[in-house]
Protein backbone atom coordinates (compact mmCIF):
# COMPACT_ATOMS: atom_id res chain seq x y z
CA UNK A 1 0.00 0.00 0.00
CA UNK A 2 1.34 3.40 -0.89
CA UNK A 3 2.12 5.71 1.98
CA UNK A 4 -0.34 8.50 2.63
CA UNK A 5 0.49 11.99 3.78
CA UNK A 6 -1.17 13.83 6.64
CA UNK A 7 -4.02 15.11 4.51
CA UNK A 8 -4.87 12.44 1.94
CA UNK A 9 -5.58 8.72 1.91
CA UNK A 10 -4.69 6.52 -1.07
CA UNK A 11 -8.36 5.52 -1.30
CA UNK A 12 -11.69 6.45 0.22
CA UNK A 13 -11.60 6.59 4.02
CA UNK A 14 -13.94 4.59 6.20
CA UNK A 15 -16.03 6.49 8.75
CA UNK A 16 -16.61 5.32 12.29
CA UNK A 17 -19.35 7.05 14.26
CA UNK A 18 -20.07 7.39 17.93
CA UNK A 19 -23.81 6.99 18.61
CA UNK A 20 -25.11 8.92 21.63
CA UNK A 21 -24.80 12.66 21.10
CA UNK A 22 -23.30 12.22 17.65
CA UNK A 23 -26.01 10.56 15.56
CA UNK A 24 -28.85 10.44 18.07
CA UNK A 25 -29.85 13.16 20.52
CA UNK A 26 -29.56 11.12 23.72
CA UNK A 27 -26.40 12.38 25.41
CA UNK A 28 -28.33 15.16 27.15
CA UNK A 29 -30.43 12.57 28.97
CA UNK A 30 -27.41 10.91 30.59
CA UNK A 31 -26.68 14.34 31.99
CA UNK A 32 -30.14 14.29 33.60
CA UNK A 33 -30.54 10.70 34.73
CA UNK A 34 -27.12 9.97 36.24
CA UNK A 35 -27.73 12.64 38.93
CA UNK A 36 -31.33 11.46 39.41
CA UNK A 37 -30.26 7.85 39.91
CA UNK A 38 -27.45 8.77 42.28
CA UNK A 39 -29.80 10.96 44.31
CA UNK A 40 -31.93 7.90 45.05
CA UNK A 41 -28.85 6.32 46.63
CA UNK A 42 -28.06 9.44 48.66
CA UNK A 43 -25.38 10.99 46.45
CA UNK A 44 -25.23 14.44 44.86
CA UNK A 45 -23.69 14.62 41.39
CA UNK A 46 -22.79 17.99 39.95
CA UNK A 47 -23.49 18.91 36.34
CA UNK A 48 -19.74 19.06 35.71
CA UNK A 49 -19.36 15.50 36.96
CA UNK A 50 -22.23 14.30 34.80
CA UNK A 51 -20.65 15.90 31.74
CA UNK A 52 -17.33 14.21 32.40
CA UNK A 53 -19.02 10.80 32.26
CA UNK A 54 -19.96 11.18 28.60
CA UNK A 55 -18.84 8.06 26.69
CA UNK A 56 -16.75 6.95 29.67
CA UNK A 57 -16.58 3.18 29.51
CA UNK A 58 -15.55 0.40 31.81
CA UNK A 59 -13.47 0.13 33.92
CA UNK A 60 -13.19 3.92 34.06
CA UNK A 61 -16.78 4.86 34.89
CA UNK A 62 -17.03 2.64 37.98
CA UNK A 63 -13.64 3.90 39.19
CA UNK A 64 -14.64 7.52 38.65
CA UNK A 65 -17.91 7.21 40.56
CA UNK A 66 -16.23 5.45 43.46
CA UNK A 67 -13.51 8.09 43.45
CA UNK A 68 -16.19 10.78 43.80
CA UNK A 69 -18.60 9.05 46.17
CA UNK A 70 -16.54 6.43 47.98
CA UNK A 71 -15.71 2.75 47.52
CA UNK A 72 -19.03 1.74 49.02
CA UNK A 73 -20.97 2.97 46.01
CA UNK A 74 -22.54 0.05 44.15
CA UNK A 75 -21.93 1.08 40.54
CA UNK A 76 -23.98 -1.71 39.00
CA UNK A 77 -27.07 -0.87 41.06
CA UNK A 78 -26.81 2.85 40.33
CA UNK A 79 -26.22 2.22 36.62
CA UNK A 80 -29.16 -0.20 36.45
CA UNK A 81 -31.43 2.42 38.03
CA UNK A 82 -30.15 5.11 35.67
CA UNK A 83 -30.86 2.83 32.68
CA UNK A 84 -34.34 2.00 33.98
CA UNK A 85 -35.25 5.66 34.44
CA UNK A 86 -33.75 6.82 31.17
CA UNK A 87 -35.16 3.99 29.06
CA UNK A 88 -38.61 4.53 30.53
CA UNK A 89 -38.43 8.20 29.65
CA UNK A 90 -37.16 7.58 26.12
CA UNK A 91 -39.89 5.01 25.51
CA UNK A 92 -42.38 7.78 26.25
CA UNK A 93 -40.85 10.72 24.40
CA UNK A 94 -38.92 8.95 21.64
CA UNK A 95 -35.43 9.62 20.32
CA UNK A 96 -34.51 12.34 17.86
CA UNK A 97 -31.80 12.07 15.25
CA UNK A 98 -29.11 14.72 15.21
CA UNK A 99 -29.60 17.17 12.32
CA UNK A 100 -28.13 15.91 9.06
CA UNK A 101 -27.63 12.31 10.22
CA UNK A 102 -29.66 10.59 7.50
CA UNK A 103 -28.46 12.98 4.80
CA UNK A 104 -24.81 12.34 5.66
CA UNK A 105 -25.21 8.57 5.94
CA UNK A 106 -27.10 8.44 2.64
CA UNK A 107 -24.35 10.46 0.99
CA UNK A 108 -21.65 8.15 2.33
CA UNK A 109 -23.54 5.06 1.25
CA UNK A 110 -24.12 6.53 -2.19
CA UNK A 111 -20.38 7.05 -2.58
CA UNK A 112 -19.50 3.53 -1.49
CA UNK A 113 -17.85 4.60 1.75
CA UNK A 114 -17.71 2.03 4.56
CA UNK A 115 -19.22 3.01 7.89
CA UNK A 116 -19.31 1.58 11.39
CA UNK A 117 -20.64 2.46 14.82
CA UNK A 118 -18.32 2.51 17.85
CA UNK A 119 -20.45 3.10 20.91
CA UNK A 120 -20.35 2.77 24.68
CA UNK A 121 -23.97 1.62 24.48
CA UNK A 122 -24.54 -2.13 24.78
CA UNK A 123 -25.62 -4.30 21.84
CA UNK A 124 -29.29 -4.56 22.81
CA UNK A 125 -29.86 -0.84 23.16
CA UNK A 126 -27.69 0.05 20.16
CA UNK A 127 -29.75 -2.32 17.99
CA UNK A 128 -32.98 -0.93 19.46
CA UNK A 129 -32.00 2.67 18.78
CA UNK A 130 -30.53 2.10 15.32
CA UNK A 131 -33.32 -0.22 14.23
CA UNK A 132 -36.08 1.99 15.55
CA UNK A 133 -34.68 5.02 13.75
CA UNK A 134 -34.02 3.17 10.50
CA UNK A 135 -30.25 3.63 10.63
CA UNK A 136 -29.05 0.01 10.68
CA UNK A 137 -28.93 -0.37 6.86
CA UNK A 138 -26.36 2.42 6.66
CA UNK A 139 -23.69 0.58 8.67
CA UNK A 140 -21.35 -2.24 7.76
CA UNK A 141 -20.58 -2.96 11.43
CA UNK A 142 -21.93 -2.00 14.83
CA UNK A 143 -19.25 -2.23 17.51
CA UNK A 144 -20.16 -1.88 21.19
CA UNK A 145 -17.88 -1.40 24.18
CA UNK A 146 -18.98 -4.77 25.58
CA UNK A 147 -17.05 -6.39 22.69
CA UNK A 148 -13.66 -5.03 23.79
CA UNK A 149 -11.57 -5.13 26.97
CA UNK A 150 -11.77 -1.46 27.85
CA UNK A 151 -14.23 1.24 26.86
CA UNK A 152 -13.55 4.84 25.90
CA UNK A 153 -11.22 6.71 26.38
CA UNK A 154 -9.05 3.62 25.77
CA UNK A 155 -8.43 3.04 22.05
CA UNK A 156 -9.72 -0.55 22.08
CA UNK A 157 -13.10 0.04 20.47
CA UNK A 158 -11.73 2.11 17.58
CA UNK A 159 -8.89 -0.32 16.93
CA UNK A 160 -11.41 -3.15 16.85
CA UNK A 161 -13.73 -1.22 14.54
CA UNK A 162 -10.85 -0.51 12.14
CA UNK A 163 -10.02 -4.20 12.10
CA UNK A 164 -13.62 -5.14 11.35
CA UNK A 165 -13.59 -2.72 8.42
CA UNK A 166 -10.27 -4.11 7.20
CA UNK A 167 -8.60 -0.72 7.44
CA UNK A 168 -5.61 0.82 9.17
CA UNK A 169 -6.56 3.48 11.75
CA UNK A 170 -4.98 6.23 9.67
CA UNK A 171 -7.39 5.33 6.87
CA UNK A 172 -10.40 5.94 9.11
CA UNK A 173 -12.24 9.06 10.16
CA UNK A 174 -13.85 8.95 13.60
CA UNK A 175 -16.84 11.19 14.28
CA UNK A 176 -17.30 12.07 17.95
CA UNK A 177 -19.10 14.57 20.16
CA UNK A 178 -17.39 14.17 23.55
CA UNK A 179 -13.87 14.41 25.02
CA UNK A 180 -13.68 10.75 26.05
CA UNK A 181 -14.71 9.67 22.58
CA UNK A 182 -12.19 11.97 20.93
CA UNK A 183 -9.42 10.59 23.13
CA UNK A 184 -10.35 7.01 22.27
CA UNK A 185 -10.30 7.60 18.53
CA UNK A 186 -7.14 9.72 18.61
CA UNK A 187 -5.27 7.15 20.68
CA UNK A 188 -6.27 4.47 18.18
CA UNK A 189 -4.66 6.50 15.39
CA UNK A 190 -7.82 7.65 13.62
CA UNK A 191 -8.39 11.13 12.25
CA UNK A 192 -11.02 12.71 14.48
CA UNK A 193 -13.81 15.06 13.50
CA UNK A 194 -15.71 16.47 16.45
CA UNK A 195 -19.31 17.62 16.25
CA UNK A 196 -19.69 19.11 19.75
CA UNK A 197 -22.90 18.31 21.58
CA UNK A 198 -23.03 19.37 25.22
CA UNK A 199 -19.73 21.27 25.40
CA UNK A 200 -17.15 22.77 23.07
CA UNK A 201 -13.60 21.36 22.92
CA UNK A 202 -11.01 23.15 25.01
CA UNK A 203 -7.62 24.14 23.65
CA UNK A 204 -5.97 20.86 24.62
CA UNK A 205 -8.66 18.71 23.04
CA UNK A 206 -8.75 20.89 19.93
CA UNK A 207 -5.12 20.00 19.23
CA UNK A 208 -6.15 16.35 18.79
CA UNK A 209 -8.79 17.08 16.17
CA UNK A 210 -8.51 16.94 12.41
CA UNK A 211 -11.57 19.16 12.34
CA UNK A 212 -14.36 20.58 14.44
CA UNK A 213 -17.65 21.11 12.63
CA UNK A 214 -21.02 22.55 13.57
CA UNK A 215 -23.12 19.99 11.71
CA UNK A 216 -22.92 16.41 10.50
CA UNK A 217 -23.52 17.75 7.00
CA UNK A 218 -20.23 19.65 7.18
CA UNK A 219 -18.42 16.30 7.28
CA UNK A 220 -19.00 15.71 3.58
CA UNK A 221 -16.45 18.32 2.56
CA UNK A 222 -13.97 16.92 5.09
CA UNK A 223 -14.29 13.46 3.55
CA UNK A 224 -13.54 14.91 0.14
CA UNK A 225 -10.56 16.78 1.57
CA UNK A 226 -9.20 13.61 3.19
CA UNK A 227 -9.17 11.52 0.05
CA UNK A 228 -9.04 14.17 -2.63
CA UNK A 229 -12.02 12.48 -4.25
CA UNK A 230 -15.17 10.50 -3.54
Amino acid sequence: MAACNANHFPRKPSLIFDLDGTLIDTEKYYRVFWPKALAEFGFHMTDEQALSLRSLGRPFAPRKLQEWFGPGLDYQKVRARRREMMEGYLDQVGIDLKPGAVELLSWLQGHGIQTAIATATDEARASKYLGGLGLLPYFDHVICATQVKEGKPSPDIYRYACGQLGREPQECIAVEDSPNGVLSAYRAGCKVIMVPDQTQPDEELSRLLYARVDSLLDIREKVVAFSGTV
